[in-house]
């Protein structure tokens, strides 16, 4: 078993897939990461470690990945769990907000009465790639005049600039690319 004691031995757990989803892309792929008990243990005990002790509600994770990621993330936090999904998945009331991907457009709602006026958050989500998810749900939480403290990725593709979209919120990632 590899050792790890920084959040950059993460990287050896996350295998790349070229051309996925389409060509040109390079996905990182963090299901073998999310597979190893060691590597998932210290990725919520470090992205945890920045925020105990503040006075959070919830953590809103974003479909699919960050489904585990942030239910985890609030477990470790003692806080609840609010979820942002694809359009139809979410059986009440829902605020709807539509961006760009990387390599295409996406909409993700959630429900209208899942946050009061000042809840503090953090988003949590697997990678931070051109922002436009993170985004899509801060101004989702923000509609619900909630207040967002701050964004939390396990990774970061720097390249593709998304932290200057969530500059007003506040990023903060593991590891980057």
């Amino acid at each position: 078993m590899k050792n790890i004691s920084k959040p950059e031995d993460l990287k050896s757990y996350i295998r790349e897939i070229p051309d996925f989803p389409k060509k040109g892309i390079n996905f990182k792929d963090i299901t073998t990461l999310f597979a190893n008990p060691k590597a998932f243990s210290y990725m919520i005990d470090m992205l945890g470690s920045r925020y105990i002790g503040e006075s959070l509600d919830f953590v809103v994770c974003v479909e699919a990945r960050g489904f585990i990621i942030g239910s985890a993330l609030a477990y470790k936090l003692g806080c609840g769990v609010i979820l942002v999904r694809k359009p139809g998945k979410l059986p009440c009331d829902c605020n709807s907000n539509s961006y760009d991907l990387e390599y295409g457009s996406a909409t993700l709602e959630i429900h209208k009465d899942a946050l009061k006026e000042n809840d503090r958050i953090i988003i949590a989500d697997d990678v931070l790639a051109t922002g436009g998810t993170a985004l899509a749900t801060a101004q989702l939480i923000s509609e619900l005049k909630a207040e967002v403290v701050e964004t939390a990725f396990l990774a970061e593709l720097a390249f593709l600039n998304g932290r200057e979209k969530l500059k007003p919120y506040g990023v903060f990632s593991l590891i980057s690319y």
